[in-house]
This record gives C-alpha cells, structure tokens and sequence, in this order.
C-alpha cells in the first residue's frame, strides 16, 4: 500500500501534488472511501467532529478536494456484516482517508474489522491519513499520544512502516507540541522517528520514504 502520511491533511500544493504522484492520476478521476473511526475514541472527538470530516467543513482538506465518488468506511460496523459484504467496496476504492483522533482506537478497529490484514495485500491502494490516521501505520506512538487504551496495555500500533511520528509540531493551539518536546518523546522510542508540522507529510511508496514539506520538520 502506498501511504501519504499527513499531520492535518492536504494542507498546500506540495501535498497535493505528492497525493496525484501515488493516485497516478487526477483527484478527479479517483475514487475515495473516508474513515472516520479515530475520532469516536478521543476525548475531544464528537458526532459533530466525524460530520465536519465527512463533509469537508473542517481544517484538515481530506473529503473536500473533488474526487469522483466518496463512500464512508465506518470501521466499527463492519465486522456486524462480514467480509464478503465489504471487501468488495475497499477492493474498487482508489485511496482510503482516514480521519484524526486517537490512533490506538483506530488500530484496534483496524485489527477488529480485517482491514490491518488486508491492508498489505493492497499494493496500488494510497492511504492518507491525517494525524492519528497517520500514526496508526507506525510502530509505537509513544506514551504522550496514550489515550484511550488498547486490550494490548501498550503503545503499539500496526507498524507498517519502521518510524514514529509526532504530529502538529509548533501548533499555535497545542503549546506543548515543541520541538523539544517531540525530541523528548523520541529519545524513549526504540525506532527513527519524524516530529512533522501541519504543512508537512511523509510519502511512503515501494519501501521509499520521502518528505514532502512547505514547513518544517525533523528525523529523529
């Protein structure tokens, strides 16, 4: 699977322009399933949060940018209606976007569903997630980003790649997310890990990483 890892979505032209490279095609002729499960399990998540998503009415550009048929992937029904009934609307889908929230809840809901097993198999789909969305394709998110918990009793998410992410660096509304900070959660991580800003992505393809940036970051 191809992966465009993301801190607060499609926020600037170079990520847009990195999300065209893995689609290989335009927005337009693509077609999207959203996933809006992360948000249910964090503390500030709401109907109304997953209803901003969905519709393009929040600040993190996911649903809103025109592609050509948009579906909802709610992870939490689909292990009530079985493989065979779903399956077949992941398999036609050209990108799957998932929303932010808690990254624990939404590895969980992965693993429940079936989706983090088939997610491998799916070698030409794109996945772009948007700050949980994205951590959840890590290996460990570190105990700062702990918050709802996991029958695991740990930190461990699907580690589909081998780095650690620390989302919305220098945000004006998260004073704590510094720099210093993030170097302080990395140093108790055993793996590479990125500290990304909201106008930065990692783009993952063919084993490649690359950082695609109009901010700032760092490789810890």
């Amino acid at each position: 699977m191809k992966l465009l890892l993301t801190s607060a979505g499609v926020k600037n032209p170079s990520i847009q322009q990195a999300l065209v490279d893995l689609l290989g095609k335009p927005v337009e002729e693509a077609d999207a399933l959203c996933i809006p499960t992360a948000g249910y399990g964090h503390p500030m998540g709401s109907p109304a949060g997953a209803w901003r998503f969905i519709t393009g009415r929040a600040t993190t550009p996911m649903c809103e940018l025109g592609w050509r048929s948009m579906g909802v992937l709610e992870l939490t029904a689909l292990p009530s209606i079985g493989v065979e009934r779903w399956l077949p609307w992941v398999q036609q889908a050209d990108v799957l976007l998932a929303n932010g929230g808690d990254a624990l809840y939404l590895c969980h809901w992965m693993r429940q569903s079936g989706l983090a097993e088939l997610l491998p198999s799916l070698h030409e789909k794109v996945w772009v997630g948007l700050s949980a969305g994205s951590m959840v394709m890590t290996p460990r998110i570190g105990e700062e980003f702990v918050g709802w918990k996991s029958p695991t009793g740990n930190d461990e998410t699907l580690g589909l790649v081998d780095f650690s992410l620390f989302p919305h660096l220098d945000h004006p509304a998260l004073p704590e997310n510094t720099m210093a900070e993030a170097e302080r959660w990395a140093a108790a991580l055993p793996n590479p890990a990125y500290a990304i800003d909201d106008d930065t992505a990692v783009m993952v393809a063919d084993g490649a990483v690359e950082i695609v940036s109009e901010g700032h970051w760092r490789l810890f």
